[in-house]
């Protein structure tokens, strides 16, 4: 995982002033809020905190360091950049939460914390926690790790599966016996009710794969994807499926360029995944591409090009956004020279460009990629920057940021599947009077619940596409298609 370490301020400062952005003025940068401005805020720390959108057009995320008791909170923040902490962590429930968090079909949101919780076989400090929040902060523990079988420290949340069950992965922990490098277990996979029954899915054995940073996604044909940063053939990480059932296949051992896999995997558009690595042949880190039998290809290789604190490891993963294109960022570290980072695009066809230099006042050093909200800007986080008189360094303690890249608002689902009569929830804006919501051309009925969030029920004779709302301000369309089963 990324140590924690001092970002050389002067070189960063030079490198955003002298760095020129080519396409400036097609995006807007807004510094929302510096993490550390209140008692009690939440810190980013480097970690891949992911936020999340809400039933109420807020966005969710953790941080995993601050909050009251200095263990990390779980925080909601408005478009405009009001921060709420709605839970502080305090050890007993939980402390260190990696995790971005998973919106349930209920309306609340799911999540893990690395250590704390009932003490196990983790040096005494708790193995790690999945816990349910509500929109309004009401914390449930619903599984305490003990670093056995169960697994321990998971670093992802756990995901809604179309089973109505979650589906996720710890760190370490499982197979008994050392894993090599002096840690207990090489990690696992498991499937957790909805209450928090948990299922040993898989145990991991160096051979097929160790250190699952990432979490998992679950494809059309209904298995589950993952990868592993290391073990393997080559001990540089694996590409992994594995069924509900329980059934696992390597599909691929990470070798050269790209290698070592820190991020959950994205399902993009074209029925492949796409990801980032710490390692590969430049040693700069890779965005890359794998299918669903596991051949995996290089997209950009960031080591390789030079550009002045450009390029460097891309911790965070990557999404796909409403224009097919991906989108992500790079820490300021590594990478030819150190700079402050950039926010990022590659195109499928793996053009690369960057579209915004970070620099100190506005945030940098991101670890957190972007998510982009259904008003059609990217919403995220930066490690250091904002206010620098937060942070024992003057480095500051992090922001939090929206960028505008000209992308029109659309409609997400919380659930893209399901058979004919289901009820799936809808995430939006402006569902105030909206007058027809349509399952790829086939009228449904529909209930709003509030101006971001409605209802709809699958009819009969839908089709497999696009879910479209007619609202008052125009027809929104979904990023992703509604499967019907």
């Amino acid at each position: 995982m990324p140590t924690n370490r001092i970002c050389s301020l002067v070189a960063i400062i030079a490198l955003a002033l002298a760095a020129t952005n080519p396409i400036a003025h097609a995006q807007t940068y807004v510094d929302l809020y510096n993490f550390g401005t209140n008692s009690g805020d939440p810190l980013p720390e480097e970690s891949q905190n992911t936020l999340v959108q809400g039933r109420d057009g807020n966005l969710y995320g953790t941080a995993q360091a601050g909050g009251a008791q200095g263990f990390g909170a779980v925080f909601k923040i408005t478009p405009g950049g009001t921060l709420t902490v709605l839970h502080s962590f305090t050890g007993s429930d939980g402390k260190y939460p990696a995790s971005e968090l998973t919106l349930g079909t209920g309306g609340n949101f799911y999540g893990t914390t690395r250590l704390g919780g009932t003490v196990g076989e983790c040096s005494g400090l708790g193995c790690g926690t999945v816990f349910r929040i509500t929109p309004s902060g009401n914390l449930t523990t619903l599984y305490n790790f003990t670093g056995g079988d169960d697994g321990a420290q998971p670093y992802a949340a756990p995901i809604q599966a179309t089973d109505g069950n979650f589906y996720g992965t710890t760190e370490y922990g499982g197979m008994a016996g050392l894993c090599p490098g002096g840690f207990t277990g090489c990690g696992g996979i498991y499937k957790m009710t909805p209450s928090g029954a948990i299922t040993v899915l898989h145990e991991f054995d160096v051979t097929d794969g160790k250190f699952p940073a990432g979490g998992l996604v679950q494809a059309d044909n209904g298995k589950f994807y993952g990868v592993t940063q290391a073990g393997g053939v080559h001990g540089a990480g694996v590409g992994f499926s594995i069924t509900a059932g329980g059934k696992y296949v390597a599909l691929h051992s990470f070798k050269g360029d790209p290698s070592s896999p820190l991020s959950v995997l994205v399902a993009g558009s074209d029925g492949n995944f796409y990801g980032t690595c710490d390692g590969g042949a430049s040693s700069g880190g890779a965005a890359y591409e794998m299918d669903v039998n596991g051949n995996a290809t290089a997209l950009y290789s960031f080591g390789n090009k030079s550009g002045g604190g450009r390029n460097g490891p891309p911790f965070a993963g990557l999404i796909q956004a409403t224009d097919g294109n991906l989108y992500g960022v790079t820490s300021s570290n590594g990478g030819p020279s150190t700079g402050p980072g950039v926010i990022y695009r590659i195109t499928l066809e793996r053009a690369y460009s960057f579209l915004y230099v970070f620099t100190l006042t506005g945030g940098f050093d991101a670890f957190v990629k972007p998510i982009q909200h259904t008003n059609g800007l990217l919403y995220g986080e930066t490690t250091y920057g904002g206010d620098l008189s937060c942070g024992f360094d003057g480095s500051g303690c992090g922001t939090l940021y929206s960028f505008d890249i000209g992308l029109a608002p659309f409609v997400s689902l919380v659930s893209t599947s399901g058979g004919i009569g289901k009820t799936i929830g809808i995430l939006g804006q402006g569902f105030a009077g909206t007058t027809g919501v349509s399952f790829n051309g086939t009228p449904a009925a529909f209930a709003v619940k509030s101006d971001t969030y409605l209802t709809a029920t699958v009819p009969s004779g839908a089709t497999t596409g696009s879910v479209t709302v007619a609202t008052p301000g125009g027809t929104l369309v979904s990023n992703k298609q509604f499967r019907v089963n």
